[in-house]
């Protein structure tokens, strides 16, 4: 598989006004064929990154969906040429792979919106100069993305795969997760205990239980806290509970959009994940159906909850590969 790397660099003006320099850093598997039509987005998830697919040889650190994207994978890249880009305020930054801006180097930095995220990524697209997607897919926070790419530019995507997802943040993101969050962060190692609160929400307690035994969780933790800041984490915690894609585009634009384009659509919901209720993905996906849109919508049971969407791929893979056909 041939891959690459590359940073974007930009003057963003954001949505609460302000603008400012940015770089985020891309990697890229496969090859963009003659005629650039071959690209797939892939959104990474809330502490993800860039690095979906692929082992880095320095330290044999493999890539978060990399099950998914390979040669002959789901996400063929012998057929495909992927590309994933760090969002602002990466969670990860403190490891030097990592190059995001955000509010650990800049303590002024404004309030990301979705919004900002999928425009930002927009450049990129046109910076490789790739007219349309042919798909957009992502998990969690990444599945967000894909949602507001549906939302905003429907018409430079062919298709959509929304793991683990909702077109809004719903009651636990908005009133439990963000305030916890913030109160944890004003501890006394606001760090660690923001990771343990994302850690437990990631995996619910049946994934807990079959991760750890008592005394690793905080050895987990200690791990995790080399590369991960802590602005960064509040940062998106921020966005993600002030997601709604209808602020952007309502229900019924979005679903004539969807069906002018014909659009082709996978969601998955993850049974008893603690992030997002299956509800209001399900209601869409119906809606969208019943509208004409050819939208399949799975719900799915996984062993680590909703962290599920990155670590137990084979449940949605071959939804997936029909996606893409």
């Amino acid at each position: 598989m041939q891959t690459g790397q590359g940073v974007l660099k930009v003057e963003h003006t954001f949505e609460e006004g302000s603008t400012s320099p940015l770089k985020l850093g891309y990697e890229t598997y496969g090859e963009l064929d003659p005629a650039r039509s071959n690209a797939i987005l892939v959104c990474h998830y809330y502490t993800g990154t860039m690095h979906a697919a692929s082992v880095y040889p320095e330290d044999g650190l493999v890539g978060w969906w990399d099950p998914l994207i390979g040669d002959g994978k789901t996400i063929d890249t012998q057929r495909f040429f992927v590309v994933c880009m760090n969002t602002p305020a990466n969670v990860q930054v403190k490891d030097p792979r990592i190059i995001a801006s955000g509010p650990e180097d800049n303590p002024t930095f404004p309030a990301v919106d979705l919004k900002d995220v999928t425009r930002l990524q927009k450049a990129l697209m046109e910076h490789l100069q790739i007219e349309r997607w042919h798909a957009v897919v992502g998990p969690s926070y990444g599945a967000m993305q894909t949602l507001m790419w549906g939302a905003l530019y429907p018409e430079r995507t062919h298709r959509l795969g929304i793991i683990a997802g909702s077109p809004q943040a719903a009651v636990a993101l908005k009133h439990f997760f963000l305030p916890t969050l913030r109160h944890l962060a004003r501890t006394e190692d606001g760090l660690h205990e923001t990771l343990r609160l994302i850690t437990f929400c990631g995996l619910g307690s049946d994934g807990m239980e079959r991760q750890f035994q008592q005394a690793d969780v905080d050895v987990f933790l200690n791990s995790r806290k080399h590369f991960a800041s802590l602005p960064h984490i509040l940062s998106v915690g921020e966005t993600v509970a002030r997601h709604d894609i209808f602020r952007h585009s309502p229900l019924e634009q979005i679903t004539e959009n969807w069906k002018a384009q014909g659009l082709k659509v996978l969601s998955v919901n993850i049974l008893g994940d603690q992030f997002f209720p299956s509800a209001p993905m399900g209601d869409f996906a119906r809606h969208m159906q019943q509208a004409g849109v050819q939208h399949q919508h799975l719900e799915i049971q996984c062993d680590l909850g909703h962290l599920g969407c990155v670590y137990e791929t084979g449940k949605f893979e071959g939804a997936l590969q029909e996606l893409l056909k």
